[in-house]
């Protein structure tokens, strides 16, 4: 069977960058896994009604791939368009198979064997790109599978279904309930918006590009000045997501109290979808028409008191009592970002599960590698989510450390690199050090960020430019490297 040199997990954005980072440095033995019947990832999946980016689109861009784009903030399609671009100006449409989903990652000695759906591969290193929000998660409400009606997750947005003229419940109040709501509320009977807990929403300063401006964006020396400019507007935030809650409530806090009053007239419902944390510790909505969407006869915004007690067939029981009876529901419930980041059990050395070293919350060096898990790297793995700026610019960074660690294996001859454990758990250390004081730490929500145990593990607490700067910065004695010749071997004086 054939050894690959490099077996990536997913063909999203992450796995994209991986691939292309793969093939620049001349590695074309790799193949891209992809468990859905198409390429492209989130923005080729997530097809609901008024999905799009909350970042600006010229950053939300990998550097090296400029895009005409139309819109300072792009939509899924438009998206979907850039991702199809990405696929074939690089040819990975010819390295990736289709269909083919992973069910279990093992260590062997010199090589990893992937077990998947169409059958077993082999690889000397694995990226894994599946990413954070790719596993959807709808709560165990009693009753749900009773329900007669259409229900789906955002995420598998079924585009084949007419909700106009339609009962509908949206569960959920985060980002992508906050797009569908203004999407659809023109259009049904009845909205039942169904709201744990609300999130702080900020003007969206979108605008289309003129066709001029499209064409300057693809020149290089705009587009650079563009992404530079949009970056370190955006890079200024985590002042106050990390150093300066006071700053928040300030600035951006009274910016977002500013938008509630002047688009929310009823005290009642402005009282309702008024959050009770520091803005930041939840992720911040962008939005100029889900406030008056929420404030239209025909939408029923029902919080904590009167939540949702089970499902029936025709509709939901709320805590209240009170029966909702709706032809369609919608869960915008999230994903397993956190605890479930990799979703199929990967074995390392030793017969180590990975399960069982991120219990009880998931830690990684530079959020990439795994001591002893070796020649294994995690595209967005732990704690390098990023709140304030777009999460290419991370990705990208994780791609300059990924490329140097094959190439120490390679420049040495050797068949592994593996991440010392006291290197490890000095950067989880460092990084939970830091993690004390952030808004995402002590803002005074529970959010997706946190793990079960209460760890902050999505989020990055620092500045984006840090990371990038880590990630450069190879430390060959963090590492072990494995002799082709014996078991353990001295390479550069760190053992291996």
């Amino acid at each position: 069977m054939h050894v690959y040199t490099v077996v990536v997990v997913g063909s999203g954005i992450g796995g994209q960058c991986a691939a292309k980072a793969m093939l620049e440095q001349g590695i074309n033995d790799l193949v891209i896994l992809e468990r859905r019947s198409f390429a492209g990832g989130t923005w080729r999946q997530n097809r609901y009604p008024g999905a799009a980016v909350d970042v600006q689109s010229p950053l939300y861009s990998i550097a090296s791939e400029p895009f005409e784009w139309t819109r300072m903030f792009a939509e899924q399609d438009e998206l979907e368009r850039y991702t199809e671009h990405v696929i074939e100006s690089n040819g990975l449409a010819a390295l990736t198979h289709l269909d083919t989903n992973v069910t279990k990652v093992e260590w062997c000695g010199d090589h990893w064997f992937i077990s998947t759906s169409r059958g077993d591969y082999l690889a000397r290193f694995v990226i894994n790109a599946s990413g954070p929000l790719s596993s959807p998660v709808i709560p165990a409400y009693p009753g749900r599978h009773r329900f007669r009606g259409a229900q789906f997750h955002t995420n598998d947005w079924d585009t084949d279904y007419d909700y106009r003229g339609k009962r509908v419940a949206i569960v959920g109040s985060g980002a992508s309930a906050a797009q569908v709501i203004p999407a659809i509320q023109p259009d049904v009977a009845h909205l039942h918006v169904f709201q744990r807990t609300p999130h702080w929403v900020m003007p969206r300063p979108d605008r289309d590009f003129t066709p001029l401006q499209r064409k300057l964006l693809k020149v290089s020396l705009i587009r650079r000045a563009v992404r530079s400019t949009i970056y370190w507007s955006l890079e200024t935030r985590i002042v106050g997501f990390k150093y300066s809650k006071l700053g928040l409530r300030l600035v951006a806090e009274r910016k977002a109290r500013g938008l509630l009053k002047s688009q929310v007239t009823d005290d009642k419902l402005r009282a309702k979808i008024t959050p009770d944390y520091t803005i930041g510790c939840k992720r911040i909505i962008l939005s100029n028409k889900l406030y008056p969407a929420l404030g239209s006869p025909d939408v029923s915004v029902h919080d904590r008191e009167d939540g949702i007690a089970e499902i029936t067939e025709t509709g939901i029981v709320t805590t209240s009592g009170a029966r909702v009876d709706v032809d369609l529901l919608v869960w915008a419930t999230g994903y397993d970002a956190t605890d479930g980041l990799i979703s199929y059990p990967v074995i390392g050395r030793g017969r180590r599960e990975l399960a069982e070293t991120w219990n009880p919350y998931p830690r990684a060096y530079l959020g990439t590698t795994i001591p002893q898990f070796p020649n294994l790297f995690i595209v967005t793995g732990p704690n390098t989510g990023i709140g304030h700026t777009s999460a290419i610019f991370l990705i990208e960074a994780q791609m300059e450390y990924i490329v140097q660690a094959i190439s120490a294996v390679t420049a040495a001859g050797a068949v592994s690199i593996e991440v010392r454990e006291d290197a490890e758990k000095a950067y989880t250390e460092k990084i939970h050090r830091e993690m004390e004081g952030t808004v995402w730490k002590e803002g005074g929500c529970h959010s997706w960020y946190q793990s079960r145990s209460g760890h902050v593990v999505a989020m990055f607490p620092g500045f984006s430019f840090t990371f990038r700067r880590w990630a450069r910065r190879f430390r060959r004695k963090d590492h072990y490297i494995q002799s082709a010749v014996t078991r353990f071997a001295v390479v550069d004086g760190a053992q291996s």
